[in-house]
Protein backbone atom coordinates (compact mmCIF):
# COMPACT_ATOMS: atom_id res chain seq x y z
CA UNK A 1 0.00 0.00 0.00
CA UNK A 2 1.28 3.75 -0.77
CA UNK A 3 0.21 6.80 0.45
CA UNK A 4 0.77 10.64 -1.16
CA UNK A 5 0.58 14.08 0.46
CA UNK A 6 -0.67 17.64 -0.84
CA UNK A 7 -0.44 21.01 0.31
CA UNK A 8 -1.77 24.19 -0.37
CA UNK A 9 -2.17 27.13 0.94
CA UNK A 10 -5.66 28.98 0.11
CA UNK A 11 -6.37 32.29 0.60
CA UNK A 12 -9.87 31.88 2.70
CA UNK A 13 -10.32 30.98 6.49
CA UNK A 14 -10.48 27.32 7.42
CA UNK A 15 -14.27 27.61 8.40
CA UNK A 16 -15.13 28.81 4.23
CA UNK A 17 -12.35 25.92 3.15
CA UNK A 18 -14.14 23.24 5.43
CA UNK A 19 -17.76 24.68 3.91
CA UNK A 20 -16.46 24.23 0.26
CA UNK A 21 -15.25 20.45 0.98
CA UNK A 22 -18.36 19.86 2.83
CA UNK A 23 -21.48 20.93 1.25
CA UNK A 24 -23.03 19.61 -2.14
CA UNK A 25 -22.52 23.61 -3.79
CA UNK A 26 -19.09 24.01 -2.62
CA UNK A 27 -18.00 20.27 -3.42
CA UNK A 28 -19.72 21.43 -7.13
CA UNK A 29 -16.97 23.96 -7.61
CA UNK A 30 -14.10 22.76 -7.25
CA UNK A 31 -14.17 18.61 -7.61
CA UNK A 32 -12.64 16.87 -10.56
CA UNK A 33 -9.01 16.82 -11.89
CA UNK A 34 -10.01 19.33 -15.08
CA UNK A 35 -12.41 21.58 -15.61
CA UNK A 36 -15.22 18.96 -16.07
CA UNK A 37 -18.20 19.52 -14.56
CA UNK A 38 -19.47 18.07 -11.13
CA UNK A 39 -22.60 16.23 -12.28
CA UNK A 40 -23.58 15.28 -8.33
CA UNK A 41 -23.00 15.63 -4.76
CA UNK A 42 -24.20 14.41 -1.99
CA UNK A 43 -23.03 14.58 1.88
CA UNK A 44 -24.00 13.82 4.94
CA UNK A 45 -21.15 15.49 7.23
CA UNK A 46 -21.09 13.49 10.80
CA UNK A 47 -19.11 10.71 11.58
CA UNK A 48 -20.90 7.33 10.13
CA UNK A 49 -22.58 9.78 7.20
CA UNK A 50 -21.81 9.07 3.57
CA UNK A 51 -21.03 11.15 0.58
CA UNK A 52 -21.40 10.19 -3.22
CA UNK A 53 -19.70 12.75 -5.94
CA UNK A 54 -20.29 11.73 -9.12
CA UNK A 55 -17.97 14.08 -11.91
CA UNK A 56 -17.54 14.21 -15.63
CA UNK A 57 -13.83 14.61 -16.90
CA UNK A 58 -13.25 16.65 -20.23
CA UNK A 59 -12.79 13.52 -22.46
CA UNK A 60 -16.40 12.62 -21.34
CA UNK A 61 -15.45 9.91 -18.89
CA UNK A 62 -17.50 9.59 -15.74
CA UNK A 63 -16.72 9.32 -12.43
CA UNK A 64 -17.91 8.71 -9.23
CA UNK A 65 -16.76 7.90 -5.62
CA UNK A 66 -18.55 7.61 -2.44
CA UNK A 67 -17.40 6.91 1.11
CA UNK A 68 -18.46 7.32 4.92
CA UNK A 69 -17.12 10.35 7.11
CA UNK A 70 -14.86 8.62 9.90
CA UNK A 71 -14.15 11.94 11.94
CA UNK A 72 -15.63 15.36 11.26
CA UNK A 73 -13.54 18.68 13.63
CA UNK A 74 -15.05 21.87 11.64
CA UNK A 75 -13.20 23.38 10.56
CA UNK A 76 -10.13 21.60 11.81
CA UNK A 77 -10.01 17.97 10.03
CA UNK A 78 -12.03 15.92 7.82
CA UNK A 79 -11.22 12.03 7.60
CA UNK A 80 -12.87 9.65 5.63
CA UNK A 81 -13.41 6.63 3.20
CA UNK A 82 -12.73 6.18 -0.30
CA UNK A 83 -13.96 3.95 -2.91
CA UNK A 84 -14.49 4.64 -6.90
CA UNK A 85 -17.87 2.99 -7.79
CA UNK A 86 -17.55 4.50 -11.70
CA UNK A 87 -14.02 4.98 -13.30
CA UNK A 88 -11.27 6.03 -11.50
CA UNK A 89 -7.71 3.86 -11.69
CA UNK A 90 -8.52 0.77 -12.44
CA UNK A 91 -5.99 -0.75 -9.60
CA UNK A 92 -8.53 0.72 -7.06
CA UNK A 93 -11.25 -1.42 -8.38
CA UNK A 94 -12.97 -2.79 -5.24
CA UNK A 95 -10.04 -0.98 -3.00
CA UNK A 96 -11.37 1.27 0.43
CA UNK A 97 -8.56 3.59 0.97
CA UNK A 98 -8.70 6.65 3.14
CA UNK A 99 -8.24 10.56 3.13
CA UNK A 100 -7.48 12.54 5.55
CA UNK A 101 -7.68 16.89 5.09
CA UNK A 102 -5.85 19.16 7.63
CA UNK A 103 -6.67 22.53 7.27
CA UNK A 104 -4.46 24.84 9.60
CA UNK A 105 -4.92 28.92 9.76
CA UNK A 106 -2.01 30.50 8.28
CA UNK A 107 -1.79 34.58 7.94
CA UNK A 108 -3.25 34.46 4.32
CA UNK A 109 -6.12 31.99 4.97
CA UNK A 110 -5.45 28.47 4.87
CA UNK A 111 -2.94 25.80 4.54
CA UNK A 112 -4.52 22.76 3.47
CA UNK A 113 -2.77 19.08 3.66
CA UNK A 114 -5.04 16.37 1.98
CA UNK A 115 -2.98 13.02 2.56
CA UNK A 116 -4.61 10.14 0.39
CA UNK A 117 -3.39 6.42 2.37
CA UNK A 118 -4.03 2.92 1.42
CA UNK A 119 -3.76 2.95 -2.37
CA UNK A 120 -3.02 -0.29 -3.85
CA UNK A 121 -0.13 0.83 -6.13
CA UNK A 122 2.53 3.52 -7.04
CA UNK A 123 0.92 3.80 -10.00
CA UNK A 124 -2.55 4.56 -8.48
CA UNK A 125 -0.54 7.19 -6.16
CA UNK A 126 0.46 8.95 -9.48
CA UNK A 127 -3.00 9.02 -10.90
CA UNK A 128 -4.30 10.06 -7.71
CA UNK A 129 -1.53 12.53 -6.90
CA UNK A 130 -2.76 14.34 -10.62
CA UNK A 131 -6.05 14.28 -9.57
CA UNK A 132 -6.13 15.59 -6.18
CA UNK A 133 -3.41 18.18 -7.39
CA UNK A 134 -6.01 19.28 -10.23
CA UNK A 135 -8.90 19.26 -7.68
CA UNK A 136 -6.95 21.61 -5.33
CA UNK A 137 -5.64 23.52 -7.40
CA UNK A 138 -9.65 24.54 -8.63
CA UNK A 139 -10.60 24.82 -4.82
CA UNK A 140 -7.40 27.54 -4.77
CA UNK A 141 -8.19 29.53 -7.32
CA UNK A 142 -11.48 29.63 -6.61
CA UNK A 143 -10.50 31.88 -3.38
CA UNK A 144 -7.33 33.84 -5.11
CA UNK A 145 -7.00 35.35 -8.59
CA UNK A 146 -3.23 34.30 -8.49
CA UNK A 147 -1.94 30.90 -8.65
CA UNK A 148 -2.09 28.46 -5.37
CA UNK A 149 1.09 28.12 -3.11
CA UNK A 150 2.30 24.81 -4.16
CA UNK A 151 3.82 21.89 -1.99
CA UNK A 152 3.76 17.87 -2.65
CA UNK A 153 5.21 15.45 -0.79
CA UNK A 154 5.03 11.88 -1.66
Amino acid sequence: MTSLTLVRRIKARPSIVFEALTTPEGISSWWGPDSGPVLSAETDVRVGGQFRVRFRMLDGSDHESTGEYLEVVAPERLVMSWRWTTGGELDEAGNLSRIAIDLKPIDIGTELTLTHELLKSDASRITHEQGWAGAIDKLARRFSYGAADRHEQT
